[in-house]
C-alpha cells in the first residue's frame, strides 16, 4: 500500500509581513495580481517572471520563500512596474523591503543587524569608535610593541595626527574588516545553499553556464550597469550608481596601495604618508572621492519627497553616513594642508568614527547589496534562470 506524501505546509510569518509594510511596502495590500508588473519589467524572464509572485508571497508573509528568491535581487528597482501599476501597489518598493529583510536574515548575529539599523542607536554607533580610538591612542605604545608596528620604516610620515598614526589605525580597524568578511562570507554560503534548496523544490529552471562563465557574465553586467540601462522610468539612476561604484573602487585601490606599504616591493624606500597632493595616488583618491560624493548627492536628490521615492531609514542611514564620510574626508585633507590645529584633529576623529560605523554596518546595510546581488546574478546565469539576461533581450 502506498501513501501520498502530504503537501508542504504554508507557514505565513505575520511579523515578517508587518516589517515589510513598515519598511517601504505599505502599499503591498493594494496588489490584486494583474501581472502588469511582470509584463512591463525588462529584466523579468519568461520562466519565472517577477515581481508578481513576490507580491503574493509578501502578502501571505512567506519569508522562507522570499529571502531565498534570487529574483528579488535581479530587480534593480527601476520602478517601471510601480509607474504602470493600475493599483499603485509600488512593487519596486516592496522588492526593496524584501531585500532589506534578506540582508538582515543572512547577517549574523541577527540582533546586531537589527540594532545597527535602529535610528535611536546611531549616536551610540558614532560615540563608541570615538571612545575606542581614545583608548587606542592612550595605550598606543604597548600596542605598537605587541604587534611589531614600531618596526615600520620611518619614511611613513604620519601627520594627520601623531596620536593616531597609520599603523595604529591598521591594527584598530583590521579586526572589524576581518569580521565583516567572515559575516558576509557566511551569509553568502547560506544564501547560495537556500537558493539551491528553493530550486530543488520548484523544479529545474533551464540550462545554465559554468560557474566561471557565470561569474564573468555577472561581473560584466555589474561593471557596465547593463541591467540599469534596460530601465525606462528611472534610467538616470544608472549614472548615480556608476559614479558611486567607480568612486568606491578607486578609493579601495588607493587604500589597498597605502595599507600594503610595508610589504609592497614597489613602494620600498620611496613611500611617504600622507601622500603628496600631486602624487598620482592622491589624485586618484581625490577624483574617486569626488565621483563617489557626486553619485551620493544624486541619490539624495532622487530620494527627495518631490520625486515620490522618499526612501526609508535603511536607505537614508547608509547614504547619510556615506556622504558624511566623503565630506569629512575632504575636510580632513583641506584642514591638514592648511594646518588648522586643533580643528583638523577633531574632524579626523569624526571621520574615523563615521568610517567605523560604515564598517560595522557593512554586512547589515545597503552596502551588502553589491555582495548578495552579485551572488544572485551569478546563480541566475549558472542555473539558466536568466540565460540571456532578461525577458526581452532576445526580442
Amino acid at each position: 500500500m502506498t501513501t501520498t506524501p502530504a503537501p508542504a505546509c504554508i507557514l505565513p510569518d505575520r511579523k515578517f509581513r508587518n516589517r515589510l509594510i513598515a519598511s517601504g511596502g505599505e502599499d503591498l495590500k493594494k496588489c490584486f495580481q494583474c501581472a502588469t508588473c511582470s509584463v512591463v519589467c525588462e529584466l523579468s524572464d519568461t520562466q519565472k517572471p517577477f515581481p508578481r509572485k513576490e507580491m503574493i508571497w509578501a502578502q501571505w508573509g512567506l519569508k522562507d520563500r522570499l529571502v531565498a528568491d534570487p529574483d528579488v535581487w535581479l530587480c534593480h528597482q527601476c520602478d517601471d512596474c510601480s509607474l504602470r501599476c493600475p493599483r499603485g501597489a509600488r512593487p519596486g518598493d516592496v522588492m526593496a523591503a524584501i531585500r532589506r529583510e534578506a540582508i538582515l536574515h543572512y547577517g549574523a548575529p541577527r540582533w546586531l543587524g537589527n540594532w545597527v539599523n535602529e535610528p535611536r542607536f546611531l549616536p551610540l554607533l558614532l560615540l563608541l569608535p570615538c571612545l575606542l580610538l581614545g583608548l587606542a591612542a592612550w595605550v598606543r605604545g604597548p600596542l605598537e610593541k605587541h604587534f611589531g608596528a614600531s618596526d615600520i620604516p620611518s619614511r611613513i610620515i604620519i601627520s594627520y595626527w601623531s596620536q593616531l598614526p597609520q599603523r595604529l589605525l591598521i591594527v584598530f580597524f583590521a579586526p572589524f574588516v576581518l569580521l565583516d568578511g567572515v559575516v558576509l562570507a557566511w551569509g553568502v554560503v547560506r544564501f547560495w545553499r537556500d537558493l539551491k534548496a528553493g530550486d530543488r523544490k520548484a523544479g529545474p529552471t533551464g540550462r545554465g553556464q559554468s560557474l566561471m562563465a557565470s561569474f564573468r557574465s555577472a561581473s560584466r553586467r555589474i561593471i557596465l550597469h547593463q541591467d540599469f540601462a534596460r530601465c525606462t522610468a528611472e534610467r538616470p539612476r544608472m549614472d548615480s550608481h556608476r559614479l558611486v561604484l567607480f568612486g568606491f573602487v578607486g578609493l579601495l585601490a588607493v587604500d589597498l596601495w597605502v595599507l600594503t606599504a610595508r610589504f609592497n616591493p614597489l613602494l620600498r624606500d620611496v613611500f611617504v604618508y600622507p601622500l603628496n597632493f600631486w602624487s598620482p595616488w592622491k589624485i586618484l583618491a581625490n577624483l574617486a572621492g569626488g565621483a563617489f560624493l557626486i553619485g551620493c548627492a544624486r541619490m539624495v536628490r532622487d530620494r527627495m519627497p518631490r520625486t515620490g521615492r522618499t526612501g526609508t531609514w535603511f536607505d537614508w542611514m547608509f547614504l547619510g553616513l556615506a556622504v558624511a564620510a566623503a565630506l569629512t574626508g575632504f575636510g580632513c585633507e583641506l584642514l591638514h594642508y592648511a594646518r588648522v590645529d586643533p580643528l583638523r584633529y577633531a574632524l579626523y576623529v569624526i571621520h574615523l568614527a563615521i568610517v567605523f560605523a560604515l564598517l560595522v554596518l557593512l554586512p547589515y546595510s545597503k552596502f551588502a547589496h553589491m555582495i548578495y546581488r552579485a551572488t544572485a546574478m551569478v546563480y541566475a546565469a549558472h542555473t539558466g534562470r536568466q540565460p540571456l539576461g532578461g525577458l526581452h533581450e532576445a526580442d
